[in-house]
């Protein structure tokens, strides 16, 4: 039977909520949405949303880590953008993080992100 275990990397930012950093089940890492913080300062890295994606994908490959994977083990993100008129320019930053196969992705536009990020990534890791 699989058990759900909680995983926590000190270097991602910690949760500003009730819930984990990620936790493992059967074989798969379920990393909570990453926003794009300095795991030091705890602020947002930056008012460009290229550069909060690459912190928001820096923090879940450190979560990953954390795991024993890295964000190259990635099956699944979903990208939340406060502004989809950028996403031509997250897009290839994004294309910097992975290499073939891409993980399945899905990316919304929402009306808010906590702390006003512009962008925010959620991810499902493989557990080599």
């Amino acid at each position: 039977m699989n058990s759900i275990s909680e995983i926590a990397s000190p270097d991602a930012p910690r949760a500003i909520g009730p819930y984990s950093q990620a936790v493992t089940w059967g074989g798969l890492l379920f990393v909570s949405g990453q926003l794009p913080l300095d795991p030091i300062s705890g602020a947002i890295v930056s008012d460009d949303p290229t550069e909060q994606l690459a912190q928001c994908l820096k923090n879940i490959d450190a979560i990953a880590r954390s795991a024993g994977a890295s964000i190259n083990h990635a099956v699944k993100t979903t990208i939340f953008l406060t502004d989809l008129s950028t996403f031509p320019q997250l897009n290839e930053r994004y294309a910097e993080f992975f290499s073939k196969p891409f993980p399945a992705r899905a990316c919304v536009e929402v009306s808010a992100i906590p702390k006003s990020a512009k962008v925010e990534i959620e991810a499902i890791i493989a557990l080599p």
